[in-house]
């Protein structure tokens, strides 16, 4: 290997050593936080040249560090990854400008960015573990960052009790895999699964696996603290909605050769994937506030990646990823542009639409979306899966009730709405031809599963639009997220019983006006 392609190949640990540079520099003493934060923004910008550098590089040798391994698509959610974590350390000082903690919340946000380039390299079942406990515990500061928030400590402590299970259920299912493999390489693990199947180890791995990603992806029944970590600061609430809780999806795609002969194992990824999607998809529709209503929606998406691992559809579920990640993180940093429009919309009352179109909208969505498959590239995915996303993008074709009083102004909503499918349609279809070295295996079955849970989940968002007073009950059940959080929320204080007082209320610290201010308050 010759020196440039050495630089290459080395700057794939790039991302990694700067952050724990990073790191290390935040726990120094500094004349005051303006100084951390130009360091960090500078280390920040460093890693993220690196994780370009590193996704047109060769990678590193297996022989010479066989635990750790660079992949296409964990070289292309690296440089995502630190992209968002470059963006979100900008916003977060001026964010936090005044706040007395700041030194600890740069330390945190280096340590969860350290911690999840380490798991995007993993390729040994103990790096693996390790990697993921470490984005739990610095994410903890984070999370707590305002301690005198009683929410906030609730919302930790359920993460933190469910972080612990999935680490118990990881650390079972390495056990047997490695038990049957004779090695904890990931790499080994495909070749055995290749060269001699499954055995009945490898499916309760399997088994113990996708439990562990349930728990960590925050799917149901341990949704809930996902959707009370409002109280966090805004950014913190980007960093976890758009990057650390899509971690999930990133390792069943990496146990993706598993996966495929765990036939239970899917199953289980299918039913709390759908049920997840529906449930949180229900419950968005009744919810107000901006920021849990965002929180539910990453709930929902996160059913929705969950279920097309299970259905075999890897590349459509590393697409999501990354667009979700790129989406929630923009939504969360402009959730002051979104309260606005929502008061405007308010304003003018509730926005309703006209039903004929609740009804077509499906059948035209599906039927543009298969034309636009068959025409460009037929083995993209199964039918199903493009009746799926029909049914996604079928509300872009609703008619809103006050415009659409006349043909000219429906046929211009319409028009609108086949233009916005067209592209998305077209821009998944180039997507997924990206060299991301992923193979998938659509499941028949499963994906039948699938559209009839999505059906049913469409069927309830015409209800709640066509017969809203009649569906009152139900409509504040859905509120209540059916109790689902509240059962949890008794059972994990009773497993593990909370002991905090929460901190006597802050105290406001003044605004400075001049120069000399700042730098004491610094």
């Amino acid at each position: 290997m010759d020196f440039a392609a050495r630089v290459l190949a080395i700057s794939t640990f790039g991302p990694l050593a700067l952050m724990l540079l990073a790191l290390v520099f935040s726990r120094l003493p500094a004349r005051g936080i303006t100084p951390l934060w130009k360091g960090f923004h500078a280390v920040s910008v460093g890693a993220l040249a690196c994780a370009v550098l590193a996704a047109f590089g060769p990678g590193v040798p297996a022989e010479e560090h066989p635990w750790l391994i660079s992949t296409a698509l964990g070289a292309g959610l690296a440089i995502l990854v630190q992209c968002l974590g470059t963006v979100i350390g900008v916003f977060s000082a001026r964010y936090l400008q005044g706040e007395a903690a700041q030194r600890r919340y740069v330390r945190a946000l280096a340590g969860v960015l350290a911690a999840v380039h380490l798991l995007l390299m993993a390729n040994h079942w103990a790096v693996l573990i390790a990697a993921w406990a470490l984005v739990g515990i610095a994410l903890q500061p984070l999370l707590c960052f305002y301690p005198d928030r009683p929410f906030a400590l609730l919302a930790a402590h359920k993460k933190r009790l469910a972080d612990r299970l999935a680490d118990a259920l990881l650390i079972g299912a390495a056990a047997l895999g490695w038990w049957n493999v004779g090695s904890g390489s990931l790499t080994d693990l495909t070749a055995h699964l290749a060269r001699e199947g499954m055995s009945l180890p490898l499916h309760a791995s399997a088994v113990l696996l996708v439990s562990a990603v349930i728990l960590r992806t925050a799917l149901l029944p341990v949704h809930g603290w996902l959707t009370q970590v409002m109280e966090a600061p805004t950014p913190v609430s980007a960093l976890l909605h758009a990057g650390v809780v899509n971690l999930g999806g990133y390792v069943l795609i990496r146990f993706a050769p598993l996966l495929e002969q765990a036939t239970l194992a899917r199953w289980i990824l299918v039913v709390f994937g759908l049920g997840t999607a529906v449930l949180a998809g229900m419950v968005m529709l009744t919810r107000i506030t901006i920021k849990v209503r965002l929180a539910w929606s990453t709930v929902a998406q996160m059913g929705f990646m969950v279920l097309e691992c299970g259905l075999g559809l890897y590349t459509l579920a590393a697409l999501h990823l990354i667009g979700h990640s790129l989406y929630k993180a923009h939504a969360f940093l402009s959730a002051s542009m979104v309260v606005r429009q929502t008061r405007l919309q308010s304003m003018q009352g509730e926005q309703r639409f006209v039903p004929i179109s609740l009804w077509l909208a499906p059948a035209i969505a599906v039927s543009t979306v298969l034309l636009l498959q068959l025409g460009l590239d037929p083995a993209a995915w199964p039918w199903w899966w493009s009746a799926l996303l029909g049914l996604a993008w079928a509300p872009l074709l609703w008619w809103p009730a006050q415009p659409a009083r006349t043909i000219g102004a429906a046929t211009r909503s319409t028009l609108a709405g086949l233009t916005m499918i067209v592209g998305l349609t077209g821009a998944a279809l180039v997507l997924h031809t990206l060299p991301l070295a992923l193979e998938d295996a659509p499941h028949d079955t499963l994906g039948a599963v699938a559209l009839a849970g999505l059906s049913a989940l469409y069927l309830c968002l015409v209800l709640l639009q066509t017969r809203p007073h009649a569906l009152a009950t139900w409509r504040r059940w859905s509120y209540a997220g059916f109790y689902v959080d509240e059962f949890y929320t008794r059972l994990a204080l009773w497993l593990w019983p909370a002991r905090w007082t929460p901190d006597p209320p802050r105290t406001i610290r003044p605004v400075p006006t001049t120069l000399a201010e700042a730098n004491a308050l610094e």
